[in-house]
């Protein structure tokens, strides 16, 4: 069963992906990571963060000449600015200052920014130091998630799927969705500073940018993911925890300020009546992928009952403003009770290009997850020939 975990703190050495479960024989090399690492780091409104760290993977497990063997793939990315942050996030305890009765080491938050894990953290773990929180919540740990994501997203590319995403709201300017989709949704978006597929509200949404980071503020948005090339009938109706629609929306869910997911047209579809929303089915030919049939729409965004259909299937993201606020919010001083305000670290505008690229890696995963589960295979051979015998029996209905 393919699953995957992420070690690794903000400022620390280093961050660490395992995967464990792709078959053997799947062609992988560090650039095929690399290059989902570096669009992680584009956009409009990123933070100077981004200037010093240039992500590459070192690629430690899992893989032999050019190839994975099975077995779990481990890889970790580098974090240039540890060498700037060493002395606060050393493991070692530091004993001059231990001896000097003070429990904070320099850099210390004792003044929780409001939105973000810090409070609730503190609390719960029994920290005096927001900073034993905060390193770990932060979304540089969505580096990791990119790389094991970046490997899934390989091996969906062999089986015939494609995953790509663009910005579709910013700060409350809407862009226009174009009539025809270009093939590679992901090459088109990157040309864009803002991963968007419409230049005039590209100009808006800049200036918005500009304009917030003056007030030193943050702004959200909005990001749609569309996934081509997936057969009918991946997830299952039976059991609540196998509905591909839940499982979709809880990895989206898990990414640092993300805040709404929605499928097909979502939250609209209960504003209007049935016969607005249902996608009515029609005979299509030869279209094997989804069993010679098509719908007319695809309001449901590519799944019906938990499972997809075989039509594109398309998330949007809703992500809220950065909480790191340049103009910070009121808080409390944690190691007096008074009325204070909150800390600011360093962070950016917006990283909401940044988010939709971290959703395409949490969907490659779980859309991995579910042709794996269905499909099964040691090996990439056996995992296709199981595929293609599903497809031939789906084109002879």
């Amino acid at each position: 069963m393919l699953r995957f975990t992420t070690a690794g703190e903000s400022h620390g050495p280093a961050l660490i992906a395992i995967l464990e479960g792709a078959p053997a024989g799947l062609p992988l090399l560090a650039s095929d990571i690399d290059e989902q690492l570096a669009r992680r780091q584009q956009g409009y409104g990123r933070g100077r963060r981004m200037q010093i760290e240039k992500d590459a993977v070192e690629l430690l497990s899992g893989v032999r000449d050019g190839q994975t063997i099975g077995s779990p793939i481990a890889m970790v990315i580098r974090n240039r600015d540890w060498e700037n942050w060493r002395e606060i996030m050393d493991p070692a305890p530091d004993v001059e200052q231990a001896a000097s009765g003070n429990p904070l080491r320099n850099r210390s938050v004792t003044r929780p920014r409001p939105g973000h894990a810090d409070l609730s953290g503190m609390l719960k773990y029994d920290r005096h130091d927001a900073r034993d929180i905060l390193e770990r919540a932060s979304a540089r740990e969505t580096t990791a998630r990119v790389a094991a994501g970046a490997v899934c997203r390989k091996l969906l590319s062999e089986l015939g799927v494609s995953i790509g995403s663009h910005i579709v709201e910013l700060g409350g300017i809407t862009a226009e969705t174009p009539a025809a989709m270009p093939d590679d949704i992901a090459t088109a978006a990157d040309a864009s500073l803002l991963r968007t597929l419409d230049p005039a509200a590209e100009a808006r949404m800049i200036e918005l940018i500009d304009a917030a980071k003056k007030e030193g503020d943050t702004v959200g948005g909005v990001c749609e993911v569309v996934c081509r090339g997936l057969p009918v009938g991946l997830g299952s109706h039976v059991s609540w925890d196998r509905k591909l629609d839940g499982r979709i929306a809880a990895a989206l869910m898990s990414i640092p300020a993300v805040k709404g997911v929605e499928i097909g047209t979502g939250f609209d579809t209960a504003r209007r009546r049935g016969s607005e929303v249902h996608d009515e089915i029609h005979s299509a030919g030869v279209r094997p992928l989804s069993g010679n049939i098509a719908r007319r729409t695809n309001r449901a965004g590519g799944l019906e009952g938990g499972m997809t259909t075989g039509e594109p299937l398309t998330v949007r993201v809703a992500m809220k403003p950065i909480s790191t606020l340049m103009r910070p919010l009121a808080t409390v001083e944690m190691k007096t009770g008074e009325a204070a305000t909150a800390v600011a670290e360093r962070s950016d505008v917006t990283a909401v290009p940044a988010m939709g690229v971290i959703a395409e890696g949490m969907m490659a995963f779980v859309l991995a997850h579910a042709m794996l589960e269905k499909f099964g295979g040691d090996s990439m051979k056996e995992t296709k020939r199981n595929l293609d015998g599903y497809i031939a029996q789906l084109s002879a209905r």
